[in-house]
C-alpha cells in the first residue's frame, strides 16, 4: 500500500526490504528508485564543499544500497531514520579520503596570514616578496612559511601540463628519465609523494640541472636552506624507494 507522496508505506518497504536482502534484485531497485529524492535532499546539502553533484549523488546512492542491505528488520524504526545517517556517512567518508591533504587549523590559520602579508608586500615592494621576505615579515623561519603554504595549495598531477606549444603538450611525467617501467613507475610514485614545494625543488636541481644557488634565487631563500631541503628530500625519497 501506498501513502499519498505514492512512496511506498512502513509495511511495504519493510517487505520489500526482506526480499531484497534475500537477492530480489527487483525489489532493491524499487527501493532504491523511491529513495532517491532522500538522497538528492542529503546531496545538496554537500553542494557547498565544492564537489560535482552526480559525483556526490552516487557516492549518496552507494549509501542507500548499503542501508537497504545492512537495514535490521527486527527493529520496529522507520527506514529512511537508518538511511539518512547511512548515506551522509558515505558521503562524508568520500569526501574525507578524497582530500589529498588534512591540514590542521593552525596551519591554515598561518597560510591565510601569509597570503594576506604577501598581497601587502606586493603593494609596498612593487613586486612579489620573496619567501625570505615574507617569513621575516610575519617573524616565522621560512620552513614554517613553506609548510603552511604548502598544507593549502593544490596538488599537482604528474599528467598536468607544464609546457604547451602548437605541436604538442609536455606533462610533468614527461620529465622524468624513463630508466625503465618499474623503475619509472617507481620514480612517479615517489615524487607524488613530495608536496608541491619539495617536487619543485627536486624538478629545478636534478632535471632542469640546476645549481643550488640558481634554485635559491628562484625561491627566495638560501642556499644553505636549499641544501638543507634537499638532504631531506633525497633522504625521504630514498626510504620511499
Amino acid at each position: 500500500m501506498r501513502d499519498m507522496t505514492g512512496q511506498p508505506s512502513k509495511e511495504e518497504t519493510r517487505t520489500l526490504i526482506g526480499l531484497a536482502q534475500a537477492g530480489d534484485m527487483e525489489a532493491r531497485s524499487q527501493l532504491v528508485e523511491s529513495n532517491l529524492p532522500l538522497v538528492a535532499s542529503i546531496v545538496r546539502r554537500f553542494l557547498s564543499r565544492g564537489y560535482d553533484y552526480d559525483d556526490l549523488f552516487q557516492v549518496g546512492s552507494l549509501g542507500l544500497l548499503k542501508a537497504i542491505l545492512d537495514f535490521d528488520l527486527s527493529y520496529d524504526v522507520q527506514f529512511s531514520t537508518y538511511a539518512v545517517p547511512k548515506i551522509m556517512g558515505e558521503i562524508k567518508r568520500y569526501i574525507r579520503e578524497d582530500a589529498p591533504l588534512h591540514v590542521s587549523r593552525s596551519l591554515k590559520e598561518l597560510a591565510a596570514k601569509a597570503i594576506a602579508a604577501k598581497d601587502q608586500l606586493a603593494s609596498e615592494l612593487g613586486r612579489s616578496p620573496t619567501i625570505s621576505e615574507l617569513a621575516q615579515h610575519l617573524a616565522i623561519s621560512v620552513e614554517e612559511l613553506v609548510t603552511a603554504l604548502d598544507a593549502v595549495s593544490p596538488v599537482h598531477s604528474l599528467q598536468e601540463v607544464v609546457a604547451d606549444s602548437d605541436d604538442e603538450s609536455v606533462h610533468l611525467e614527461d620529465v622524468l628519465p624513463a630508466p625503465g617501467g618499474e623503475g619509472r613507475w617507481q620514480l612517479r610514485t615517489a615524487l607524488e609523494s613530495l608536496d608541491p614545494f619539495e617536487r619543485r625543488i627536486i624538478l629545478l636541481r636534478y632535471f632542469a640541472e640546476k645549481s643550488q644557488t640558481e634554485v635559491a634565487q628562484s625561491l627566495g631563500i638560501s642556499q644553505a636552506q636549499v641544501s638543507r631541503f634537499e638532504k631531506r628530500i633525497i633522504a625521504q625519497l630514498r626510504h620511499h624507494l
